[in-house]
């Protein structure tokens, strides 16, 4: 186990969230939108897809319809998504988790989202987030590094004193590339993806989280300079 030198849990000075996925159980959402598992795999992968594919950000909607329309889908499946989207339900664990960790880090969530659908999300957690970032405010997608960069900035937190606790298996190619050590809460059991760095942790609870961070190294280094926008 890793404390301070005083023999302190060296807790990292922030934690950032992936959140529709690490938090929050958004596939069944897609899927009660369209009223079949199947379909709602289908149309949440196509727009995974076009997610990670476009880099600088075009309005979340617009892509959340474009794959629906790739994938087959009636316009009135975007329609009912949004109106399901207050009902995102919470994994189970994750307050609990959340509830251990806030006395003694900042909490951010960066997630692939517009500003709107993105503060309603967070919202389901029912805690203050220090930080929300946004897709949409960053003005990139995920696994671009300039979201994570972002919230770390908006810290004063550099990566070696931070953590990011990822949902989906793409952030990983984004926290890799940023410097941020990474649990890959990977509740429904994804694959890797090919090329892709592995986290420090994986598993599909938080149950082990809150050991992961309570000795996390935190090395003594001054906060970096804001991200390129």
């Amino acid at each position: 186990m890793q404390t301070a030198p005083n023999g302190v849990p060296a807790w990292p000075q922030a934690v950032l969230f992936d959140l529709l996925t690490a938090l929050l159980d958004s596939w069944s959402v897609w899927n009660k939108a369209v009223g079949s598992e199947a379909r709602g795999r289908a149309w949440r992968a196509e727009y995974l897809r076009l997610t990670y594919g476009c880099g600088a950000y075009v309005p979340y909607e617009a892509l959340v319809q474009q794959a629906a329309c790739r994938t087959g889908l009636p316009e009135s499946a975007c329609t009912a998504l949004e109106a399901h989207w207050a009902e995102l339900p919470v994994w189970p664990g994750v307050q609990e988790a959340l509830a251990s960790i806030q006395p003694h880090c900042q909490l951010a969530v960066v997630t692939n989202c517009s500003r709107r659908l993105g503060q309603l999300a967070a919202e389901r957690l029912g805690i203050a987030w220090d930080v929300v970032i946004t897709a949409e405010e960053a003005g990139f997608y995920k696994p671009d590094p300039r979201p994570y960069q972002l919230a770390l900035y908006k810290f004063g937190v550099p990566p070696s004193q931070a953590a990011f606790v990822a949902g989906s298996c793409y952030d990983l190619f984004g926290t890799s590339s940023v410097g941020l050590r990474t649990y890959w809460h990977n509740r429904i059991g994804l694959a890797l993806p090919e090329g892709a760095p592995a986290p420090e942790m994986e598993s599909r609870t938080l149950d082990g989280l809150v050991a992961w961070l309570e000795h996390f190294q935190r090395p003594g280094q001054m906060a970096g300079n804001p991200p390129g926008r």
